[in-house]
């Protein structure tokens, strides 16, 4: 594999629109993605989605208007980062171990939930 090649595997998908929101799911994300809008949140769902164990994927969050809603497996580490008016829901990881998913969400209104199942 050349360096070229490793530069495709590690780009960032980029999703922006001026109102709505995105819906994401394992097939529509790369190991880094950043979403953008002006008023509208995310809606990413990563429960089909087999991660290795220590494999990390990057998600940014960048609006007005709008959190984050994000659905994983019960063995996914979810650390969040960022600036916004609107708290975190997390109960965190059932099980010890796993991969990691961090969420930067940057914006005015909008809290990031976590949902296990």
């Amino acid at each position: 594999m050349t360096k070229s090649d490793e530069r495709d595997d590690r780009r960032t998908d980029i999703r922006v629109s001026i109102i709505g929101g995105h819906r994401l799911d394992g097939a529509t994300l790369h190991e880094r993605t950043l979403t953008a809008s002006l008023i509208g949140g995310a809606d990413i769902d990563l429960t089909d989605v087999e991660i290795p164990d220590g494999a990390e994927l990057q998600i940014t969050k960048l609006s007005l208007i709008g959190g984050v809603s994000l659905r994983v497996r019960p063995d996914v580490r979810v650390e969040v980062g960022g600036i916004r008016l609107g708290g975190v829901s997390d109960d965190g990881p059932t099980e010890p171990g796993g991969p990691t998913v961090r969420v930067n969400a940057w914006g005015l209104l909008g809290g990031v939930s976590v949902s296990r199942g």
